[in-house]
């Protein structure tokens, strides 16, 4: 079996967008909405879908900052107050089970080598599978329609 971890994305580097004004985040090209619909908007800190009525930052993010031709960067959504959430070796996050998802795996200098479109439900499979190939260091997983990213998965 091929044991990997999910890494959230680091609250403290979102940290700053509580303190800015909307004229600041404009200037950004952010925008401060509030959740309207559930599931709906997943939080890219606590890898959970944000509630109805909760407040989130939408934002473009630099999510593959390498140096390939894979380099790339799109929205994410972030909630307000929320800390980074940590899960354990081989635990996937209930938001995934109801998206179609589309996972990229990358070697360690940044190529992807691998790249599928499944249903959420069959993740942790797909995980383990993808991490039989030993050159991919890495995988990204995405909602495959809007094609947000939405995490990292690493080798655990």
């Amino acid at each position: 079996m091929n044991n990997f971890k999910f890494e959230a994305l680091n609250d403290v580097d979102f940290a700053y967008l509580s303190r800015l004004s909307d004229a600041e985040l404009s200037e950004k090209n952010i925008k401060k909405l509030v959740v309207d619909k559930f599931p709906g908007f997943p939080c890219r800190v606590t890898l959970e879908d944000a509630k109805v009525d909760e407040q989130v930052f939408l934002l473009n993010y630099d999510f593959h900052n390498v140096n390939s031709p894979y380099k790339a960067s799109g929205p994410i959504f972030v909630r307000t107050n929320h800390s980074t959430k940590m899960y354990e070796i081989n635990e996937v996050p209930i938001m995934f089970n109801h998206r179609l998802l589309s996972a990229r795996g990358y070697t360690k200098d940044g190529m992807m080598f691998f790249a599928d479109v499944f249903e959420g439900k069959l993740l942790k499979e797909k995980i383990q599978e993808i991490f039989e190939n030993q050159e991919i260091e890495y995988v990204h997983i995405h909602n495959a329609k809007p094609g947000c990213f939405n995490g990292v998965v690493r080798r655990a």
